[in-house]
């Protein structure tokens, strides 16, 4: 079990949040048909290149699924060959566009133009902390954090990690993962082994984002050794790509084409949907899953299709994704926009992470029965499966063990959809790991999560109904599957 007690610190002053990924202009062109063939690539092109002279002269469209004459290829076999030339009509706008609102009207009055939308920011779906501490300075000898690690505890505490640990292939080898989100902090005491760095993007510079990337990393692939934290799956071999500079989309479909099937992609990321503004309060309700943007349900969609297991954070907006609300088709979105939350035929394939409360007293805190939904959740029907959003400690943040070098930072205070996901991703990872050769498909392993695990639990005013899913359960998983 986790110590619960708790290394005395002190507070210090409040620190400012991740700063925001820019807003994206979101292009999509009229569709050639379903199929790639020498027509419709020279239809796209043409397309492309009628609508860059209509755009500033120091912007320019960028195929979010390029290259194109490759594209076919690398869908060929998969469940989305036979639609692959609908992925030829999505395009980012990079460079210096101005007002991106009044391009974006301007394109959609162009016939070659089906839809053109601004994407609101990426931002990071952490949960704010309880308490806002800083520690004393790294000793010499970083100590073993494991004991307060709960989450890699049997079930129902945690996710039966260390079970895992001890099955041939269970620290995760083999398997390939890439988080999608700002920057990260790979030269971290505790990221040493199997790390492959950032591959795409441009990091950011911003310590919230770097912090928060390489918390993520921690959770997963932490060394294993007898100091710091030890990772899920530490034998995973984990990589990054950033949004900054490539927006969301085309991160994941570079991370797609990286990776194999039964590999796991990691989309850390959340937006403020369509009821942010519902109470005008400068937080992160209504804030909801990035699949609900066309661009990145497609990329999304591409990845399962190729037979990446993709997770991705619900988001923090404390929102019911099976509202209404969700089904209404915003006016600047493509006419054949299906609502991704309703599932069946709109469904994205990825698994869905809401976050659930740690076991009561962890670290010296309650955040209300364990496995019950944390009030700052989204739920829903979507939902496949929750993680810790409270108490996980990992590398990055400084207020476990702080001073003044980042490479001996750790936290034990991780939060949010944020750190909820990674322990998904880590579940995912060592159970691939130990089916080897024989990995399962993104379909079985949803099945898997929702099937098996540890049960949601309810509490006053946040029922089971308010569906997060259960808590993975490694034991349970290998005996289904």
């Amino acid at each position: 079990m986790a110590s619960t007690a708790r290394p005395s610190r002190q507070r210090r002053p409040g620190v400012p949040g991740p700063a925001v990924a820019p807003a994206e202009l979101v292009v999509v062109t009229t569709s050639a048909g379903p199929r790639i063939t020498p027509i419709a690539l020279r239809e796209n092109r043409s397309a492309r290149a009628h609508l860059d002279r209509i755009l500033p002269d120091a912007a320019h469209l960028v195929p979010i699924f390029g290259p194109d004459n490759r594209l076919a290829a690398r869908l060929a076999g998969t469940p989305q060959a036979s639609a692959a030339c609908d992925y030829l009509s999505y395009f980012t706008v990079q460079g210096q566009a101005g007002d991106l609102g009044e391009l974006a009207d301007r394109l959609r009055r162009d016939d070659a133009v089906a839809a053109a939308y601004v994407k609101p920011a990426a931002e990071l779906p952490l949960a704010p902390l309880t308490e806002n501490v800083a520690a004393p300075d790294a000793p010499a000898v970083t100590p073993d954090f494991r004991d307060r690690q709960g989450y890699l505890d049997a079930a129902p505490t945690g996710i039966d990690a260390a079970w895992a640990h001890t099955r041939p292939g269970g620290l995760g080898a083999g398997v390939r993962v890439i988080d999608i989100e700002g920057a990260w902090r790979f030269t971290h005491e505790d990221l040493r082994q199997n790390q492959g760095g950032v591959i795409g993007g441009t990091s950011s510079t911003d310590l919230g984002w770097r912090n928060h990337g390489t918390a993520v990393a921690g959770e997963i692939s932490g060394d294993l050794n007898a100091v710091g934290v030890t990772g899920i799956a530490p034998e995973a071999h984990i990589r990054a790509i950033s949004v900054f500079g490539i927006g969301s989309a085309t991160a994941i479909r570079s991370a797609a084409d990286t990776l194999d099937p039964g590999d796991v992609l990691l989309i850390e990321l959340h937006r403020p949907g369509p009821r942010f503004d519902y109470r005008g309060q400068p937080d992160q309700r209504g804030y909801i899953a990035v699949e609900w943007w066309p661009d990145d349900f497609a990329a999304i969609r591409y990845a399962v299709g190729r037979g990446i297991v993709v997770v991705e954070a619900a988001g923090n907006g404390n929102e019911n994704l099976d509202d209404p609300v969700y089904d209404a088709r915003p006016g600047d979105f493509p006419a054949t926009w299906h609502n991704p939350f309703r599932g069946g035929s709109a469904d994205s394939g990825a698994v869905l992470v809401g976050a659930g409360a740690p076991p009561p007293g962890l670290h010296g805190r309650d955040h209300g029965p364990a496995r019950s939904r944390l009030p700052f959740s989204n739920y829903g029907a979507r939902l496949d499966v929750q993680g810790w959003g409270r108490e996980v400690t990992t590398t990055g943040y400084g207020d476990l063990q702080g001073g003044g070098d980042e490479d001996l930072w750790y936290t034990d205070e991780f939060s949010g959809t944020s750190s909820a996901s990674p322990i998904v991703v880590g579940a995912v990872a060592a159970y691939q790991g130990i089916r080897g050769s024989n990995r399962a498909t993104p379909d079985e392993i949803r099945s898997l999560l929702r099937d098996t695990g540890s049960p949601q639990t309810a509490v006053p005013g946040r029922p089971a109904g308010q569906r997060i899913g259960n808590l993975p359960d490694l034991r349970a998983m290998l005996g289904r599957g």
